[in-house]
């Protein structure tokens, strides 16, 4: 039975979806099937970011150490950046442009300025090593990419082809960073009328079959997800105003998570356009780094991976900041153990935990549970996101299950991605004839609406927020001369959620340790898919009547293994 808060939620909702209002609909037909879309929304980023960042203009938007911007000079910079893009460097719409560094001011700016050039925001993945890096630019054929000095050295000696690298720095602010793009007259430069439909974005995720994958979307996908976003935010603000738990200051977050991750990029990064709010960034996680932040900058809003929270939690210096700002901590990208969401509420003087299921491919849309509704069902990553967001889940054959089957979660919406870019196979397996994205993720849903997931269909590790393909992290084991059979699988963490298992048999006269076997793969992976357990097996690995590697034996014997050892 729906709780009092569900009924609160679906009002709101309702009252904001009437006519004129701000979440009102109209169908968007795509492939034969009409899909809501809301029918205020901005029709394309660069249209959304000037409106915002114009509406905006005086507020406080980017603090990114002694550096503080605001959303006009953050407008100003990005403009310049796109004129010169433009004039200096021949971007033209549907170019790709990628982004290799950490987080940072110039890295939003040059984010903004890609976009409002017509360039295609491709955002790298920071954490790669340099043949990762070479190989997703090479994929999707950037023509140019901008890269801090550490990303930039991590591509010496690998060939990028006819790809231009301009490397900047981040010790200076962003017309500084990047006055060699630039150039004279950039800031007059006309810059190109783009629409909807029009390519905007690339984020790569792991699929089950190894190296990522470039997930890329139109204008109108990303802008319909962050407005979807935004909508949500509003009609929780104005419960938590009636329950009396409204923030005592203006709206702020901590960008603690990488920023070529979907949940920095939309709900973080795009969605503060909207609400005016300040984004102050981290370089690198640290608890009570955090916690000195949060109180110094009153910040409202804290999401993250789900180590995070519960660490600010349980840190033994707590009591010392003051944190009382912040009534949401929401977490996503992984799944938060069930014992956490009691310790985080507790610590919260207002407001409480949430928890978000949105993946690369749906722009970070999907499912959210928060407030009281989160404590009762813990368990559960929640009711979809009205207005543009439908939840089914199907067999294997695309027809729908009855409430509280098992089966494959699939979402349906505007804000889904087109494609994997050159990728028409995985493309097709990844959507059902009616514009269903298969998630790979196996749930449920109960009678009052609640998605519950309880496996994964994919060969897919979540470490942190980060999907690590299995068979990746097999094939860079496999160049190993030694290496007779191995097999790659998931460890339960309290921490990231899942860490990275491999148990390998070798060769019978070879001397190939463990540890030797880990620095190898520390030289051909990024750090976070190399495996944090390693066992040598003494014989053949089991195996199924197909003559696979049994994976799911294997992983349960060695989560119980690593669990015994914890208790």
């Amino acid at each position: 039975m729906p709780s009092e808060l569900d009924r609160q939620i679906e009002a709101a909702f309702e009252g904001m979806s009437q006519p004129g209002g701000m979440l009102e609909t109209q169908d968007f037909v795509k492939n034969g099937v009409a899909l809501p879309t809301i029918a205020r929304a901005p029709a394309t980023l660069a249209d959304y970011i000037g409106h915002f960042c114009n509406q905006n203009k005086d507020a406080e938007f980017l603090v990114d150490g002694d550096l503080r911007m605001t959303f006009g000079e953050a407008y100003a910079a990005a403009r310049t950046l796109a004129g010169g893009l433009i004039a200096n460097k021949g971007i033209e719409v549907g170019d790709r442009v990628g982004i290799g560094a950490r987080n940072s001011a110039n890295w939003v700016v040059a984010y903004m300025g890609i976009l409002m050039a017509g360039g295609v925001a491709t955002l790298l993945n920071g954490w790669w090593q340099g043949s990762e890096f070479a190989e997703a630019i090479a994929l999707v054929d950037c023509k140019l990419v901008l890269a801090d000095p550490k990303r930039a050295a991590r591509l010496e000696g690998h060939d990028i082809g006819r790809t231009e690298l301009f490397v900047y720095d981040n010790a200076k602010p962003p017309l500084e960073a990047f006055a060699d793009l630039i150039g004279g007259a950039a800031a007059e430069m006309p810059l190109p009328v783009l629409t909807g439909d029009d390519k905007a974005t690339i984020l790569f995720t792991s699929g089950s079959t190894g190296r990522s994958k470039g997930a890329w979307s139109t204008h109108r996908a990303v802008v319909q997800a962050t407005m979807n976003y935004v909508g949500a935010t509003l009609v929780l603000l104005q419960l938590a105003t009636a329950r009396g738990e409204a923030p005592k200051y203006p709206p702020s977050t901590l960008m603690n998570v990488p920023l070529f991750h979907v949940t920095a990029e939309v709900p973080m990064l795009l969605q503060g356009f909207a609400l005016g709010r300040k984004l102050v960034l981290m370089r690198k996680w640290d608890a009570e780094e955090a916690m000195r932040l949060i109180e110094r900058e009153r910040i409202t809003y804290f999401t993250g991976v789900p180590l995070m929270s519960i660490e600010l939690a349980t840190h033994p210096k707590r009591d010392d900041y003051d944190l009382s700002s912040c009534t949401v901590m929401a977490a996503g990208g992984a799944p938060r153990p069930t014992e956490h969401v009691s310790k985080i509420k507790a610590m919260m003087k207002d407001g409480g935990p949430g928890l978000g299921y949105g993946l690369t491919e749906t722009n970070g849309v999907g499912c959210a549970n928060f407030s009281d509704n989160y404590i009762e069902k813990p368990e559960s990553t929640g009711t979809p996101t009205p207005p543009v967001v439908e939840l089914a889940i199907l067999d294997d054959d695309g027809n729908h299950l009855p409430q509280g089957d098992r089966g494959e979660i699939c979402i349906r919406s505007v804000a889904n991605f087109e494609g994997y870019w050159n990728n028409e196979e995985a493309t097709r397996e990844a959507y059902t004839d009616d514009l269903f994205f298969r998630t790979g993720d196996i749930g449920y849903v109960d009678p009052d609406g609640y998605l519950y997931i309880v496996d994964r269909k994919k060969d897919i590790i979540i470490r942190g927020g980060e999907n690590i393909a299995c068979t990746e992290v097999e094939a860079a084991a496999y160049e190993h001369d030694d290496v007779v059979e191995l097999s790659v699988f998931g460890i339960q963490d309290d921490h990231y959620g899942e860490v990275v298992g491999m148990i390998y048999l070798a060769r019978e006269e070879a001397d190939l340790s463990p540890d030797n076997l880990k620095a190898f793969l520390g030289e051909r992976l990024a750090k976070f898919k190399v495996p944090a357990f390693i066992w040598q097996a003494d014989g053949p690995l089991p195996r199924l009547g197909t003559q696979k590697i049994d994976r799911k034996t294997l992983r349960s014997e060695y989560n119980a293994k690593v669990a015994a050892k914890a208790a």
